[in-house]
Formats: C-alpha cells, structure tokens, sequence
C-alpha cells in the first residue's frame, strides 16, 4: 500500500466531509441534517449506484458476471456460519446471530464510498458488482435468524417464513437497489447518458453530504464503545479483515481485475447497519441492537473507509 493511495483516499472529499462529521459530533457542535434529507440522499445513492451498475451490467455482463454473482451469493451464506461460532463464545444466540447477520451482510455507504475512490483512481470496474451488493444484502439474514432458532430450540419470539423472507428480500433498500439496477439494464447506455447529470454529476457532492452525516452519527455512536467491553470491539475491528482475506481469495480465484476485485473485497469486509437492523427488530427482538450497530458503524465503518479501502486495493496490486 503506498503512500499515494493513502493520501489520495484521505484527500477525496467524501472522506473528508465524513471526518469532519466526526469532528463536529466530538466537539459537540450543534451541527446537523434535518432527518429527512439523510433519508433522501440515501434514496439517491442506492438508485444512482444501481441504475449506473445495471447501465453497465448491459454493457458488459456475461457468463464471467453470472459466476461473480453466485461467488457473491456463496459467500454471504458462508460467512455467518463461521462468525456465529465465534461470538457465541460470549454473546447469547441471539446477539451472536445478529452480530453474524451484520458482518455477513454488507454495507452500501461503504461500496459507493469505494467506488468513487475506483473513479478518483482511473481504475475501471464492471456494473455486475452492484448486481453483487444487492445479492449479498439478504442470504446473511436469513442465515442468522435460522442459527438463532437453532440454539434456542424455538425459545424466545417466534416469526413466520413469509414475514422474514419479506424483511429481507423487500426492505426499501434492496428494492430499490434491484430496481434501479433492472431499470438500468432495460434502457441500456443511451438511457444512461441520459441521466448522466443526474447518477454522475451530482453524485461527488451529494456523497459528501451524506458522508457528512454519517460522520455525525459515527462521532455520537464513538461514545457507547467503553459500554461494549474488548470482546465486541476487537470483533468490529478483526472480523473486516479477516472477511476480506475471504473475499480476496474468492476475487484471486474468479480472475477478477483490480477494480471489481476491490469491491468484491469491500463487499466482504464490509457491515451492515441499515438492513440488517431493520430486519433484526422483527426477526430477533431480544438482540441488542447497541451491541451489534455500534460494532458496524462506530468501529467497522470509519476503519473501512479510511484505512481498509487503499489497503485492500495495495494488497490486491501487490497479489495481481
């Protein structure tokens, strides 16, 4: 990992605005978003990310995506189900299985946040990996609420099939993302210039903003670690790299280039702290969501944009 990239990642100006964010939070500044513009804003990056993932998809999908995408899927099944083992050695099956769900899920702030450091580099990437994030947003719920009904031996509050694959499959989020990725697809490179101005022009700024916001809640949620204890903060700071070891390998062996490589591997490292929780209040009531949110977004987030990003992309050139 060189200095450049480093520097270049702490230099671009969504990060900048997220430190800021921060900072203000810290300082105890009474700066803030009014609620529903974080909403909006987050609506537009999941339509613009999407849109411009299935525009490109169009372009260059094929068989090489359809083996990415069931790679994507794989691993965010497989991830929970070594995870769970391990936080159970100090959590109850229901914050292990909500701490497995999280970390087997990805975040989408995270993803954007590496594309646009892909665009500062000059380094390209194919639109099937949005077709990935999608993908790996929902398996890992599942998968975790299904561990946690297996060590409870139907103990605690119960939850039908239909309910949990309706959480997870068609929170906003994701339904958004799949759609603007299908919409893309449909109108192909002309409807994507088309929308230009919108999906790309605008989007550096907005991210920032967004980013800004984000850095507000990840400087107020920086104050709950001393509640954790070490066990859940080492586990927000080493399962990261582990999964991403997971999704190098996974990338190396797919034949991916640097670009898609990275994503894949940000998809991997990355947390959920939007999709998962939601799902979690109905699916797993009794997790405490202090434990598992502030792990992804006080600890995994901030690491991972910062730091993980241009790490992983050095580690990646040096292995390619």
């Amino acid at each position: 990992m060189s200095a450049d990239v480093v520097l270049s990642n702490l230099l671009n100006p969504p990060v900048l605005f997220f430190l800021l964010g921060v900072l203000a939070a810290l300082a105890r500044s009474d700066l803030e978003l009014p609620p529903p513009i974080p909403k909006a804003l987050s609506l537009y990056l999941l339509m613009a990310i999407g849109f411009k993932g299935g525009v490109a998809l169009r372009i260059n999908g094929g068989e090489g995506a359809l083996m990415v995408l069931a790679a994507a899927l794989l691993v965010s099944v497989a991830m929970p189900l070594y995870i769970f083992p391990l936080a159970r050695l100090r959590l109850s099956a229901a914050d292990a299985a909500a701490v497995a769900a999280t970390y087997g899920s990805v975040s989408a702030v995270t993803f954007v946040t590496a594309t646009a450091f892909l665009q500062r580099l000059n380094l390209p990437q194919g639109g099937y990996m949005v077709a990935a994030l999608a993908l790996m947003e929902s398996p890992a719920i599942a998968v975790g609420v299904l561990l946690a009904r297996l060590a409870q031996r139907g103990q605690g509050e119960g939850i039908t099939l239909g309910g949990l694959l309706h959480e997870a499959l068609f929170n906003g989020s994701v339904f958004l993302l799949v759609g603007s990725l299908v919409i893309g697809y449909l109108v192909g490179a002309s409807g994507g210039e088309a929308l230009k101005p919108f999906t790309e022009t605008l989007f550096p700024g907005l991210l920032s903003l967004f980013l800004l916001d984000m850095g507000l809640v990840v400087g107020r949620r920086l104050q709950t670690l001393r509640q954790l204890g070490i066990y859940p903060i080492l586990g927000g700071l080493v399962l990261p790299p582990v999964n991403a070891v997971v999704g190098l390998l996974v990338a190396r062996t797919l034949g991916l280039g640097i670009g898609d490589a990275l994503l894949f591997v940000v998809l991997c490292a990355s947390a959920s702290y939007i999709a998962v929780p939601a799902a979690m209040r109905q699916a797993l009531p009794q997790a405490n969501p202090a434990l598992y949110v502030t792990m992804a977004l006080a600890l995994t987030f901030p690491v991972n944009i910062i730091l993980g990003i241009p790490l992983y992309l050095g580690v990646i050139q040096a292995v390619w």
